[in-house]
């Protein structure tokens, strides 16, 4: 499988998504778009990573390459390439399908529990899961919803967590990649994020995270993915 993901700043990188791919000889390549390196053409890739970032969408006239990002996204959906979205990705989605992005109801930072939909309890990978588990988060936005997607997950401080559109595109909003040293450098080039709220954990809670836990959740996606692609 050819997988390309596209980083929007140094600080937030594939993590348990390339330890998983390198493990499972998939083909990863990957673009840093805050450095203005090129996008790919659609052809090069079967699944398209769009990972998270300081940036949005609400703001694309002080980033305008995530206009960039919106086309080849939708050059994607054309060419029914698998999409998975995280944070920042999840929303470029929603705004590739007309869903502009919203300001989430509260900030979350940290690991708090997202509740699943009914209609997840149907869907080929949330269906895995238990209806309550704890992820990560980084977020004051969320994704639209696109028409015709499916929500299937919400938290208490955000009610757009998760959708699919199709059968082949999946937003996240909350994260299930990052590393410890990831988080260490997100604390460190993001201190104003960890400014207390309902939502917002310490920095040393968030170290204290379950991390092996969100990357087994990581894994049971990206091979449940595979699986769609190869067999649709």
């Amino acid at each position: 499988m050819r997988m390309h993901y596209i980083m929007h700043a140094p600080f937030e990188e594939p993590g348990a998504i390339e330890t998983w791919a390198l493990k499972n000889g998939h083909a990863l390549t990957g673009t840093h778009i805050y450095q203005h390196e090129k996008l790919p053409n659609v052809t090069a890739f079967d699944l398209l990573v769009v990972m998270g970032g300081p940036q949005s969408p609400l703001a694309c006239d002080k980033y305008p390459y995530l206009l960039d990002e919106i086309a080849l996204i939708q050059d994607a959906l054309h060419h029914e390439k698998g999409i998975i979205g995280i944070c920042l990705g999840a929303q470029l989605i929603g705004e590739s399908l007309g869903a502009k992005t919203l300001p989430s109801p509260h900030k979350e930072v940290g690991m708090y529990p997202i509740q699943l939909t009914q209609d997840a309890m149907k869907d080929p990978i949330f269906s895995q899961f238990p209806q309550t588990f704890p992820v990560m988060h980084w977020h004051n936005d969320m994704p639209g919803m696109p028409e015709g997607s499916i929500l299937l997950a919400k938290s208490e401080g955000c009610p757009h967590q998760a959708f699919r559109y199709g059968d082949k595109v999946y937003g996240l909003q909350f994260h299930l990649e990052p590393t410890q040293h990831m988080i260490q450098e997100m604390i460190k080039n993001c201190p104003n994020d960890l400014q207390p709220s309902q939502f917002t954990q310490t920095a040393a809670e968030l170290l204290r995270s379950d991390f092996d836990g969100i990357h087994q959740k990581m894994d049971v996606i990206l091979t449940s993915m595979v699986d769609i692609l190869r067999f649709n």
